[in-house]
């Protein structure tokens, strides 16, 4: 049995107009190599629209100023709008308490302050930890280093030939002993959308908690933290159409609380001495030194960006892009999709005959198609499909469907110079 995350509904009153959308992101008006450009490697990185360019830039013009330690205009003016961007995310998942909200650098330092943080002091030899076998490297790696470092097990939950995580083996692995449950919210190889919900249940049965890699599931997905009960939620600006540098964990108050710090430096304190430290409540407790500022307040124009135009209405019209595009690379010759799961999001990874993943992208790219082309950070699953690697076309919003089009046709391209 295959537990499934529930997908968005299609409501055709959420439409979006793509083409007014399309006009508030400046680089798809670039041309890569004389051709209008086609970006799909959105699961790397997400363009950024004006709203966002404009709010870095009238920081850094206007408002630039250390935080949370001047008393003159321009850091009180800094500090209340990076204390806003704070409450606008905590909004944005649903938290019940802004301190609930840490600032972070990405997705990868959210989970390794949780392994520090948490792991170190609440997993202990003989204990264990699960993830699931369609993990990004961020999200093994830290468990790896933290059950080596203590004795612990690492335990992964497998998938089927869909790439759908298998609940009913994730049922079996739970314990006494599980201390931890890791898992994306979606694959960043393949898309499939993991029943976080249904986990974070389970999980709690067995006094575990549950730490969720949302850096693909914020950008495609409506998220809300109270509706997960997972414990721990991290994701990334970058691919929230925000800017590089910042991203969030959101952790739930009492667990924060009891949790010692992992960095030391300026602001995380309330008293230093030579005798000893203090340490300030969460989330300075956490956010040692000067924070990327302008990034956090870029992130809250991302968001307010997302809001305006609706996530049930980008959930809706993605679910309308990826069928399409899974109907149109249908008509490709040698093209087989790794990973088809019943519920995704827009994510496509595919390989087309035997002919190697980066010359795809290589070609691809003469035609002014972004793609990426590789084992996405995601080795284990690669090894699964027994693939070296994978062509990954990963859509947002502002894609369209004559794009999908180009795609298509420079993949038939591909195969006419590997005849």
């Amino acid at each position: 049995m295959t537990a499934l995350a529930e997908r968005p509904a299609m409501d055709p009153s959420h439409s979006i107009d793509v083409e007014k959308i399309r006009r508030d992101f400046p680089v798809l008006n670039e041309k890569i190599r004389d051709k209008k450009l086609a970006y799909f490697d959105n699961g790397a990185t997400t363009q950024k629209p004006l709203t966002v360019i404009y709010a870095v830039q009238r920081f850094y013009t206007a408002e630039n100023a250390n935080i949370h330690r001047g008393v003159h205009f321009l850091s009180q003016q800094a500090t209340f709008a990076y204390e806003r961007a704070r409450g606008r995310i905590g909004q944005f998942l649903n938290a019940r308490d802004n301190s609930e909200i840490v600032f972070v650098r990405g997705t990868t330092e959210a989970i390794n302050l949780v392994a520090h943080s948490y792991g170190r002091p609440n997993v202990g030899e003989g204990d264990e930890i699960i993830i699931s076998h369609i993990e990004h490297h961020s999200n093994i790696v830290p468990w790896q280093m933290l059950c080596e470092e203590k004795g612990a097990k690492l335990k992964v939950v497998p998938i089927n030939e869909a790439g759908e995580f298998l609940f009913d083996e994730y049922e079996k692995l739970l314990s006494e002993r599980t201390k931890i449950v890791a898992v994306t919210h979606a694959s960043n190889a393949l898309g499939t959308i993991l029943p976080i919900k249904e986990i974070t249940a389970l999980a709690h049965k067995h006094g575990a908690v549950t730490v969720v890699d949302g850096a693909q599931g914020v950008p495609h997905l409506p998220v809300d933290m109270q509706e997960l009960d997972c414990d721990f939620y991290a994701f990334s600006g970058h691919k929230l159409f925000g800017p590089t540098g910042v991203g969030v964990l959101y952790g739930k108050k009492q667990l924060l609380e009891a949790m010692p710090p992992w960095e030391g430096g300026g602001s995380m304190i309330q008293r230093v001495s030579f005798e000893g430290t203090t340490y300030a409540d969460p989330p300075t407790r956490f956010e040692a030194g000067t924070p990327n500022i302008a990034g956090g307040i870029g992130l809250e124009a991302a968001i307010d960006y997302v809001n305006s135009v609706g996530r049930e209405a980008i959930a809706a019209y993605e679910i309308e892009l990826h069928d399409y595009a899974v109907e149109a690379l249908g008509e490709v010759p040698g093209l087989r999709l790794i990973g088809t799961a019943r519920e995704k999001v827009a994510v496509l990874s595919f390989v087309l005959g035997d002919i190697h993943p980066h010359d795809i992208g290589t070609i691809l790219d003469t035609e002014g198609v972004a793609v990426r082309a590789g084992h996405h950070c995601a080795q284990p699953t690669m090894q699964f499909y027994q693939v070296p690697a994978t062509v990954r076309a990963s859509l947002a919003f502002y894609n369209t469907r004559g794009e999908i089009d180009t795609l298509v046709k420079a993949l038939h391209k591909v195969n006419e110079v590997f005849q």
